[in-house]
């Protein structure tokens, strides 16, 4: 046991902390300035991570979680949200000021609801005397809590699980049976599902009330993720329609979408803002999804890079309604590497991992005028803005809190080429 006083909150989300002996120390459930007793769960030679024993001295930031079991989805429930989007602020300066990238003033914005927002949960399931439960893991182990939905979630989710688990029961099924159950959910409430179980012979279940489309996918029990091996069922439909800034997008239950839509929306009207007329005529989205960020901001023609054969069958669909002359070219976007031209805007929003090292090489040769970088981890983020920044400068900066209550941050930047050839910065 011992006593420390928490610095700060660091990227990821943990508190960061100094033990006597001098070692940094990482600790969920905690705000800086906070005294705690700490017991350690890992030890190294250079630094800790342990568990609060007891809270002696509370910040005045501290607010109570909704939930019991909000270390697993959301550890950041304790926190009051005005403060919660201050640290997220402080967070992206230190690791944009760590990267050598400096910013202009920026703002964290959030647009509706912090609760009740997820379109999209996935729960994993537990078995006791009392029957069968929706779960999910304990941060940082592998033991399972019971729990009957999110208070992060909307609505629909939480009816959708839990009238897929009501079947499950009544079919009698085991938790060793199953994998995970993916639940996915318009704005106006319509719920699909994907099932992931760990054996072939997995008997048919109906789709209940409040259900719109049901899949149920084998998984390969030797995996621990929850990938679709075989498809064992289908029933009911699977696609979901929502609307951003005046367009239908067409998606179902594995394709990627946004999990905040208010949030999003917001995103992207501050892309369309800020993109010059003349570049937005043409424009390049590199990791396009189902296409909702290229085909919501170009103006006439839009070249859409997806590497996921379902996510690429989406865009091709999107895109049709469009309006827009448009291109869907299914592969990566390392792959993809001709498509970045010096006389088009480029779009990239990659996954967590950032930029492959040969798209940011290839934009630095051939220099695009504009570029729009949406990230979901202001790490990678700033890691590939320093390398960019030799040739590019940014026009505008944002912070965006897409998941409220946990410690995830998306980041926006809008990058000017520079030189004689550059055009004025969006305004």
């Amino acid at each position: 046991m011992e006593t420390v006083v928490i610095e700060k909150l660091v990227h990821g989300g943990q508190g960061l902390a100094t033990l006597a002996d001098g070692r940094k120390v990482f600790v969920w459930g905690v705000l800086p300035g906070e005294k705690v007793e700490l017991s350690l769960l890992k030890s190294k030679k250079s630094y800790a991570e342990a568990r609060v024993e007891r809270l002696v001295e509370a910040s005045p930031a501290r607010v109570e979680a909704r939930e019991a079991n909000y270390l697993a989805t959301s550890p950041w429930q304790i926190v009051d949200f005005d403060a919660e989007n201050d640290y997220k602020h402080q967070i992206i300066e230190e690791l944009y000021t760590q990267a050598h990238v400096a910013l202009p003033q920026f703002v964290m914005t959030t647009v509706g609801d912090s609760w009740n927002y997820r379109n999209k949960m996935e729960y994993s399931f537990w078995g006791d005397e009392d029957g069968l439960h929706l779960a999910l893991y304990n941060r940082g182990s592998h033991q399972k809590a019971i729990v009957q939905g999110s208070a992060l979630a909307l609505p629909a989710i939480d009816v959708a699980a839990n009238a897929i688990l009501g079947e499950l029961q009544a079919a009698g099924i085991r938790a060793g049976q199953l994998k995970t159950i993916i639940v996915r959910c318009n704005q106006k409430g319509n719920a699909v599902v994907s099932l992931f179980v760990k054996t072939e012979s997995f008997p048919s279940i109906l789709v209940p009330q409040g259900v719109q489309g049901l899949r149920v996918y084998f998984s390969n029990p030797k995996s621990p993720a929850s990938v679709a091996t075989k498809l064992l069922q289908q029933g009911g439909d699977m696609l979901l329609h929502d609307t951003l800034l005046g367009k239908t997008f067409q998606y179902d239950a594995d394709s990627f979408f946004q999990v905040n839509i208010p949030v999003f929306e917001a995103a992207l009207q501050r892309i369309k803002d800020h993109m010059r007329d003349e570049s937005a005529v043409e424009v390049v989205d590199m990791y396009a999804g189902v296409g909702s960020i290229g085909l919501s901001v170009a103006r006439k023609q839009v070249q859409l890079i997806e590497l996921d054969a379902a996510t690429a069958a989406m865009a091709r669909h999107n895109a049709t309604a469009s309006g827009l002359q448009t291109e869907v070219i299914e592969t990566s976007s390392e792959r993809a590497l001709e498509h970045i031209v010096g006389d088009r805007p480029i779009i990239f929003d990659p996954p967590r991992a950032g930029l492959h090292d040969d798209v940011v090489k290839r934009t630095l040769e051939v220099l695009p005028p504009q570029i729009v970088y949406l990230s979901c981890n202001p790490a990678t983020h700033a890691r590939d803005l320093a390398k960019l920044q030799e040739k590019y400068a940014i026009s505008y900066f944002e912070g965006f809190n897409f998941f409220p209550h946990t410690p995830h941050i998306e980041t926006l930047a809008i990058l000017e080429r520079k030189g004689p050839n550059s055009a004025p910065a969006a305004g």
